[in-house]
């Protein structure tokens, strides 16, 4: 952490750092600060830069991020380095990108909240290692899953319009990567105004192998039995309540309201090309908020 600091300090900003030990710590420091903050920066991974979205939503600052997790797909799509000087000197650089949030039962996700799969995955997968192995850590863990994996039925709900469905995961994506690089819509942007929804509704799981490449590109919707949707808001319900796993964290459970904000929080992030999007810029401020994790996430 120390040559972040200096880096940040070297480009004009006075930091507060608070330390963490729990993902609701953050929300909470940023609600404590607010009023004496310019902008916000957390050091972490997926789930504690969501851990911070609606508080900095609510605060109107502007969100920096330090890549410190395992898959870091936020970053990754924002082209945030994973350098973490290099990261430090976006946000010194002040330049920001609108983008949206999805919610999900009112909690917040940047990327990817799902109910099956990867909700189990989640809650199988040993911190300790998850630390030590990284990747790795989770592709063990995902091979215990799907050994012992089954599918649940469900409704999903899309503008009045009900479909039940068999499935062994439904996600709803609200940025573009997830799982450590893969793509929840071949098409998707976390500025475009709508969530992207796909169901597994295949009767042999391990189908899913041949799948792999898909998913990479965001093209798995092509296969019959993958369902897809693109919509402002979903509804799923399941027979009886079933985790939902936001960004790497299992934060409520089904019956589960999915909604997307659209550009509704600003994030320091390298600026795009004039054909790629509109983007902001935000001169660097004097006094922000620096989260970091004491534990890998």
């Amino acid at each position: 952490m120390t040559p972040v600091l200096e880096g940040l300090q070297r480009g004009g900003l006075d930091v507060t750092v608070e330390t963490f030990e729990a993902l609701p710590e953050i929300a909470r420091d940023i609600v404590r600060l607010r009023h004496m903050a310019d902008l916000v920066i957390v050091c972490g991974g997926d789930g504690s830069v969501s851990s911070a979205a609606v508080a900095a939503m609510e605060s109107g600052l502007p969100l920096g991020i330090i890549p410190m997790g395992t898959a870091n797909d936020l970053a990754r799509t924002l082209g945030i380095p994973m350098d973490l000087a290099e990261a430090a000197d976006i946000i010194v650089r002040g330049e920001t990108r609108s983008v949206d949030v999805g919610t999900v039962n009112g909690h917040a996700f940047f990327n990817v909240a799902s109910i099956g799969l990867s909700s189990d995955l989640a809650q199988n997968l040993d911190p300790v290692l998850k630390k030590r192995f990284g990747r790795l850590g989770y592709a063990l863990a995902a091979i215990k899953v799907m050994t012992r994996a089954s599918r649940f039925s469900a409704s999903i709900t899309e503008k009045g319009r009900r479909v039940d469905v068999d499935t062994y995961q439904i996600a709803v994506g609200n940025g573009r990567h997830y799982g450590g690089g893969n793509v929840v819509e071949e098409t998707a942007e976390i500025d475009d105004g709508h969530l992207d929804l796909y169901s597994l509704e295949m009767t042999n799981l391990w189908k899913l192998a041949l799948m792999l490449r898909s998913f990479r590109s965001g093209t798995h919707g092509a296969w019959r039995e993958v369902r897809t949707a693109k919509c402002i808001e979903f509804d799923v319900e399941t027979r009886k309540p079933m985790p939902v796993n936001t960004d790497g964290e299992i934060v409520t459970a089904t019956p589960a309201h999915f909604k997307v904000h659209p550009k509704a929080i600003s994030i320091f992030a390298p600026r795009r090309s004039v054909s790629d999007s509109i983007t902001g810029e935000l001169a660097p401020r004097k006094k922000p908020i620096t989260s970091s994790s004491t534990k890998a996430r």
